[in-house]
C-alpha cells in the first residue's frame, strides 16, 4: 500500500518526507485555506518536496470551467494530479483531462456505482470517503471491498485511494480489503508506528544497556 499525506502544511510534509514513507500528497480547498498561502505557490512547494503524485482540486462545478482549472493546476508541476468531484460534470471533465494525458483523482465517492463510472471516465485514482460513511453508521470498508472486486473483475487500472481516514484501524482495514493507497493526516501516519509494547520493550532494553556502562560508538 502507498501512503499519501493529506495536508497542505509544508513543514509537516518536510518532517515526514525523509522517512521514505511519503509516496504522495493530497490537498483540497479546505487544506489550502488552512495554509494561508496562494494555491499555486503552496502546490509548487509541495511538488518540489515530493516526487510522487500531488492532488490539487478544482473548485469549479461545471465541466468547461473544471477543465480550464485542471489545465492550470496541471501546468504547475509534472506530478500534479487534478482532483474533480464525482458529479456528472466532474466525470465529463475527468474524461477530457485524461484524454489530454492529465491524471485525475475523482473525489467524494460514496458508492461502488460512482467508482465504476469514474474508472470508465479514465480516472487515475478514485477516492472513497471511509470516515464520512462511518459517520452515517455505514461500513466504509464494504465500499472499498466492492470497488476492489469491480475493478478486478474488469481490469480497470484506476487506483483505489482510501480517503477520510481517521485512525490506524482505518489504514489497516483498507490494506486488508485491497486499497492501493491510503491518504492520511500526518498525525495518523505517525500513529502507525506507535505501540505501547514497543515503547515498553525499548525502555527495558535501554535500561539494561545503561547498566553495562558500554558505548557502541
Amino acid at each position: 500500500m502507498k501512503f499519501f499525506v493529506d495536508t497542505a502544511d509544508i513543514s509537516e510534509i518536510a518532517r515526514l518526507n525523509p522517512s521514505g514513507l511519503v509516496d504522495g500528497v493530497t490537498t483540497n480547498p479546505s487544506l489550502i485555506m488552512k495554509s494561508n498561502r496562494d494555491v499555486r505557490e503552496v502546490l509548487a512547494d509541495i511538488c518540489e518536496l515530493v516526487s510522487g503524485p500531488v492532488s490539487a482540486e478544482v473548485v469549479a462545478t461545471e465541466t468547461e470551467q473544471m477543465i480550464q482549472e485542471g489545465q492550470v493546476l496541471a501546468a504547475i508541476a509534472s506530478n500534479i494530479v487534478v482532483k474533480v468531484p464525482l458529479t456528472w460534470d466532474g466525470l465529463k471533465a475527468c474524461r477530457a483531462l485524461s484524454d489530454q494525458s492529465i491524471r485525475v483523482n475523482v473525489t467524494l465517492c460514496f458508492s461502488a456505482n460512482q467508482a465504476l463510472l469514474a474508472a470508465k471516465a479514465g480516472a487515475a485514482y478514485i477516492s472513497p470517503f471511509i470516515g464520512r460513511l462511518d459517520d452515517l453508521g455505514l461500513d466504509g470498508m464494504d465500499l472499498i471491498a466492492h470497488i476492489r472486486q469491480i475493478y478486478d473483475n474488469y481490469g480497470f487500472a484506476t487506483e483505489i485511494l482510501a480517503a477520510s481516514i481517521r485512525s490506524p484501524f482505518h489504514v489497516m482495514s483498507s490494506a486488508l480489503v485491497g486499497a492501493d493507497v491510503a491518504t492520511v493526516p500526518p498525525a495518523v501516519l505517525r500513529k502507525l508506528a506507535k505501540h505501547p509494547l514497543t515503547d515498553k520493550g525499548l525502555a527495558s532494553f535501554l535500561s539494561d544497556w545503561e547498566k553495562t556502562g558500554m558505548s557502541i560508538v
